[in-house]
């Protein structure tokens, strides 16, 4: 399977679905393929994009989340279940369709963090990957010049208002790439996620400090940057790193 676990988001509420996908944002192995306001369009973008879990609000009209879920259940390479409500007593009927947790709303990270290992322990997902390295460079078009890139001198890469900076060891570059692209065009080069707005060249890292509420600062080798390394990064971060 792809390394990336894609995701379809369902939930009649705005709110709720921009407020779990910044959440699921911490996580660099899911990827929102889709968002979905009602059953029906559950149902059908379902169908069309094949995501590998759905996370299935329970109240919703015409079509409710159970419903939903059987529809689902019902189709071809059906995706995994998670149901997120503010509900609880739907639990036990949410387990009839083989769902892989119970989120409740509002979302507990570590819960939230918890469901995904067991969404990737389901799915066999993975993320130590060994592809073999591209022998290209990464072009970036920038102010109307394409500029190209060698990977392995990146130090790290960050998102920050719509642009992304590259910082490299011969100087700094913006692009309006989006940082999750550039994540997936670097899949064969050692580069990891440790925020939800940093992206770091492993083969730079010098040093891992900690600071407040199992968040870390790490700072590069040629770099006087320190950046935040976020608390649902560290325990993968420190695998990668040590051996």
């Amino acid at each position: 399977m792809d390394q990336l676990i894609r995701a379809l988001i369902v939930d009649d509420e705005p709110y709720n679905r921009k407020e779990l996908k910044h959440l699921l944002g911490d996580f660099p192995q899911v990827n929102l393929i889709e968002e979905a306001e009602s059953g029906e369009a559950a149902i059908m973008k379902t169908i069309q994009h094949q995501p590998d879990v759905v996370f299935l609000d329970v109240e919703m009209p015409k079509i409710s989340g159970m419903e939903t879920a059987k529809a689902i259940k019902e189709l071809k390479n059906a995706p995994l279940i998670v149901f997120a409500t503010a509900y609880p007593q739907f639990a036990a009927e949410a387990f009839r369709y083989n769902a892989v947790d119970y989120l409740l709303k509002p979302y507990d990270e570590e819960q939230l963090q918890e469901t995904i290992e067991r969404i990737e322990k389901k799915l066999g997902a993975t993320m130590d990957t060994d592809p073999v390295k591209s022998t290209g460079k990464l072009a970036v078009e920038a102010d109307g010049d394409i500029f190209y890139v060698e990977p392995e001198d990146i130090l790290y890469m960050s998102r920050n208002d719509k642009r992304t900076k590259l910082v490299t060891k011969n100087g700094e570059f913006e692009t309006k790439i989006a940082l999750k692209d550039l994540e997936n065009r670097l899949l064969s080069y050692d580069f990891f996620r440790i925020h939800k707005s940093f992206l770091v060249n492993l083969e730079y890292v010098t040093r891992l400090t900690p600071w407040f509420n199992g968040a870390y600062h790490l700072q590069l080798e040629g770099s006087e940057d320190t950046l935040s390394v976020s608390r649902n990064y560290v325990k993968a971060l420190r695998s990668r790193l040590e051996i």
